[in-house]
């Protein structure tokens, strides 16, 4: 039986090149993958961005409507997602790997478990579990609560202590108040934190702003 994986950590600590590795080890056998990402996560547009420098493009982007399972067994199959005629000349897929996953809806976190289970293709989700206000986003939320696995992926504040959280930067300030939701780009940064950062930048407060 296949599984769904979440593979979490802060931010820097290395997810999207994890998965840009799975992806090579599973393609390097020979075997057939598919990519993907939220549609909302804009940095690389349709690319996931290693920091290391390591790009790929993705074979999907999942909108919050978007019924995730219709869409991955249309491009198994090797069809539009407005189809789910089978190609036989197309090889199985062996493994779907997507990034971001924190910024999946609930749903679509249950449909990959949908396929892990009942399609037998194991999904490997790769995020980070809270945001800049240590409350978790309702995709990670799901993913903790259903996943087979669950594995951190480890990175370290600048003081050298394990990073938990995420810190959320403007210039170079950090800021606790404003939506959920920020890429980092120009404008906002983030930085992993341990604890002992976190509390000391936040005042002592968690869930700062609140």
């Amino acid at each position: 039986m296949a599984k769904l994986y979440f593979r979490y950590g802060a931010m820097n600590s290395g997810k999207s090149t994890a998965l840009l590795q799975a992806a090579y080890n599973y393609e390097e056998r020979g075997q057939r993958v598919l990519l993907g990402k939220p549609r909302i996560d804009t940095k690389g547009e349709d690319t996931i961005v290693s920091r290391l420098g390591v790009a790929r493009p993705v074979d999907f982007l999942l909108g919050p409507d978007d019924n995730a399972r219709e869409i991955i067994s249309a491009l198994a199959a090797g069809d539009a997602p407005d189809t789910l005629v089978p190609h036989v000349d197309i090889a199985p897929l062996a493994c779907v790997l997507v990034d971001e996953a924190q910024f999946f809806t609930p749903e679509q976190i249950d449909d990959f478990l949908r396929i892990a289970i009942l399609d037998n293709v194991p999904v490997l989700a790769y995020g980070i579990r809270t945001d800049f206000q240590t409350r978790a986003f309702p995709g990670a939320r799901r993913l903790l609560e259903i996943a087979h696995s669950l594995e951190e992926l480890k990175t370290i504040c600048r003081c050298g202590r394990k990073a938990m959280f995420n810190g959320r930067r403007i210039g170079e300030d950090f800021v606790f108040s404003g939506s959920q939701v920020a890429i980092d780009g120009v404008d906002v940064t983030y930085e992993s934190l341990c604890a002992q950062c976190y509390l000391r930048e936040s005042g002592g407060e968690l869930e700062p702003g609140a």
